[in-house]
């Protein structure tokens, strides 16, 4: 015959089964505030079972999941069981606004609150903010800041929507030497385009890092079906449903080009390159010179600090194609020989390098060369812009109204980036390149601003949005009769007057000596 248990004993085997299990814990005593239903047990779903298993079993969980999921609740869940098992439990909650760092506090308070009192234990201190208990255990919420964790004994940190938090590098950075001791984290979050921190912490999860993946998909909740889904399309649009719904790092994101762009131009035109040359193996070369054909080289100079890179592509200017690129840590006089040297090689093609700061460097270089086809712009209005050109009638004759190379200001900047936006769009250039659609993956708007994401580069970016640019502009100011320099695209221009269609004017300048038998007539680039 079976002993009954007195109360004293039910409890206490009770309190040992919800020390040992989390998943019996949250069942059976966690109550949660539900949006319609009000305050109701949380009865956990079979993925959020498993996920709860996964996060107390591992130091590091990186979560990647559907809007709607529970999964904030679920994290409250967890972080309240610490803290009534485990003495001077410290959880530290950022985000990207206090606000919501500090929902996932109310999520913990509710949840306490509603506790039998054998099992609640005391509270010392509450606010919006903060929960403190009386084995001095605690929960705090803070906004992202450069330093936030910084000074923190941590026991746990929790990154709600960690793809969205700004500086979360350094936030990790600076946290990860509190959690040597034996702190956890939690970095949960709907994706945010690639490059930032929760991307690669993810990339690295996937592939074995330090973080233990959990992926939730729309689909693990068991009352979500095809029309939910359709649904959610017609609520917050393809490109949003697609962050919230889809965990789709991909379609995600404020990436200056699309995403699906890029990963169709990764599909269809990146390819390896036929040669690698120079000491770093860096010169990446696609197709070698065709003497037919007019060439654009356009480069960036790297600033000088250790994470800048110089940069430039060589561009096939009729096809719009890239044939050759560059991307490397090089000194300027080196580099300005270098690009005199590919310019030279690719049928004397127009030059054009940034002059912003140590480009004049390399630019110099090719002055004392003597190089014939660099490109100029004006001093009076130090970037390039066609309207300008045509209203006040410049003279491209007349070196003292020009300056060597070309000058990203920041007029110039947002209507080279809405060029390569353009471009891309209707999928007009030909790009061979791996290395520049990855940078175009972390190139990201800003607020206002497109950059490379932080802890990236958009050196290949920049040279190649300027190189679009120029393609453009020039082929406009030869329709309109204008010469960009002494020789325009790759040498066409020899005549002595401006260009015009004039019929009187074929054979002085539009006549291309390419190798043929028979010049080429280019009047038709005139339109």
């Amino acid at each position: 015959m079976a002993v009954k248990k007195t109360l004293k004993e039910i409890i206490r085997d009770e309190y040992k089964r919800c020390v040992q299990d989390p998943v019996h814990f949250m069942r059976k005593y966690c109550i949660i505030q539900h949006p319609t239903q009000g305050k109701i047990y949380f009865n956990l779903y079979d993925f959020q079972e498993d996920s709860l298993r996964q996060i107390s079993q591992n130091r590091y969980n990186i979560i990647l999941k559907s809007r709607q999921l529970g999964i904030s609740t679920l994290t409250a869940g967890y972080a309240l069981w610490k803290m009534l098992f485990k003495s001077d439990f410290n959880v530290l909650v950022i985000a990207t606004k206090q606000d919501v760092a500090k929902n996932l506090v109310t999520k913990v308070r509710v949840m306490h609150e509603n506790l039998p009192k054998w099992l609640s234990g005391s509270v010392l201190e509450d606010n919006k903010l903060s929960l403190r208990l009386k084995n001095g255990s605690q929960i705090k919420a803070i906004s992202s800041k450069g330093d936030a964790g910084r000074s923190e004994a941590l026991s746990l940190l929790i990154f709600d929507e960690a793809a969205f938090i700004d500086k979360i590098d350094d936030i990790w950075t600076a946290a990860q030497q509190t959690l040597a001791t034996g702190g956890d984290c939690i970095a949960l979050s709907t994706p945010n385009g690639v490059g930032n921190w929760f991307h690669k912490q993810w990339v690295e999860a996937t592939a074995g890092g330090e973080f233990n993946n959990i992926m939730l998909h729309w689909t693990v909740h068991p009352d979500r079906d095809d029309a939910w889904r359709a649904k959610q399309t017609e609520l917050l649009g393809e490109k949003m449903a697609a962050q919230e719904c889809d965990c789709d790092f991909i379609s995600s994101g404020h990436t200056v080009v699309d995403g699906e762009i890029l990963q169709w131009y990764q599909e269809t035109y990146v390819k390896d390159p036929i040669e690698k040359r120079g000491h770093d193996g860096n010169y990446w070369v696609w197709e070698y010179p065709n003497y037919s054909k007019n060439y654009m080289v356009v480069a960036d100079v790297a600033r000088g600090d250790s994470t800048d890179y110089s940069a430039f592509h060589v561009f096939d200017t009729e096809q719009c194609k890239q044939v050759a690129e560059y991307r490397g840590k090089i000194g300027t006089t080196e580099y300005g020989n270098m690009l005199v040297a590919v310019a030279t090689e690719y049928n004397n093609a127009l030059l054009v390098v940034e002059n912003a700061n140590i480009g004049w460097a390399s630019i110099q270089v090719a002055l004392d060369k003597g190089y014939s086809n660099l490109y100029y712009s004006y001093k009076q209005d130090g970037y390039l812009d066609e309207e300008i050109h045509l209203k006040k009638n410049y003279d491209l004759k007349k070196k003292h109204q020009k300056v060597p190379g070309f000058s990203m200001t920041s007029r110039t900047r947002p209507l080279v980036i809405s060029k390569l936006e353009t471009y891309f769009r209707d999928k007009t250039p030909l790009v061979h390149s791996k290395r520049l659609i990855d940078e175009l993956f972390t190139f990201i708007w800003l607020g206002h601003r497109a950059e490379a994401a932080r802890g990236y580069n958009d050196d290949l970016v920049m040279s190649f949005a300027t190189g679009l640019w120029m393609r453009d502009t020039a082929l406009r100011l030869q329709q309109q009769g204008m010469d960009l320099n002494r020789k325009s695209l790759g040498g066409i221009g020899k005549s002595d007057g401006v260009y015009t269609n004039k019929e009187s004017l074929k054979g002085t300048g539009w006549d291309w000596q390419s190798g043929d038998k028979d010049n080429d007539d280019l009047t038709w680039l005139l339109g």
